[in-house]
């Protein structure tokens, strides 16, 4: 499936998402929810968002790679939070941002 996503004239262009994405091609993969664990099930970041945000992106990254993807044919991506409040908008930012473009540069092993 390939995904175009951009911002167009008039809306905010943010750099963590775009505000469109048009998805074509007949491939749908459905991912389960990613938490901050590795393969072996040890916890990642304690109380470090940003940690947690980084190693659940990881996880994401090594499923689209099972399965030939990348962040790129990415048409949807949920976001859940526990205790949320706005604050922490920013370090999931940073941990994504650091995951997708580590996931750019190199795959991770399965």
């Amino acid at each position: 499936m390939t995904v175009h996503a951009f911002n167009p004239p008039g809306l905010p262009a943010p750099d963590a998402y775009r505000q469109i994405a048009v998805a074509t091609g007949s491939r749908m993969v459905f991912l389960s929810g990613q938490v901050a664990r590795t393969a072996t099930g040890e916890r990642v970041g304690g109380g470090d968002l940003v940690a947690q945000t980084e190693q659940a992106y990881l996880n994401v990254a090594i499923a689209l790679a099972a399965v030939g993807a990348s962040f790129d044919n990415v048409a949807r991506l949920n976001i859940y939070v526990l205790d949320w409040a706005p604050n922490k908008w920013h370090d999931i930012q940073e941990g994504a941002a650091e995951r997708h473009t580590a996931s750019r540069r190199t795959w991770p092993a399965p």
